[in-house]
């Protein structure tokens, strides 16, 4: 396969992985809160469904979390960028 394809298919297979990150939820059904998370490795956002008070549909985003968040996947796919160059670069 040629060198430039490979470097776009490393980039695109970490934005995947990337994005599949950032919009991961995990559903909490616990009796009286039931809720998703969003994101990882930090939680940036909470759906909040049902509450013991009845149903709820609220969000609570966390922004300090997001940038890192943001800050941790595209650091990575940068790196793996950079990796993949150098790499062509010292086999040229």
């Amino acid at each position: 396969m040629d060198r430039r394809y490979t470097a776009a298919a490393v980039q695109a297979v970490a934005s995947i992985f990337a994005i599949a990150a950032m919009t991961w939820g995990t559903r909490y059904n616990w009796p009286d809160y039931v809720h998703i998370n969003y994101g990882l490795p930090l939680t940036w956002g909470v759906h909040t469904l049902t509450t013991i008070a009845g149903p709820a549909d609220t969000w609570s985003v966390d922004l300090t979390a997001l940038v890192i968040d943001l800050s941790i996947w595209l650091g990575l796919v940068l790196f793996l960028s950079l990796l993949v160059a150098l790499r062509r670069g010292s086999q040229a």
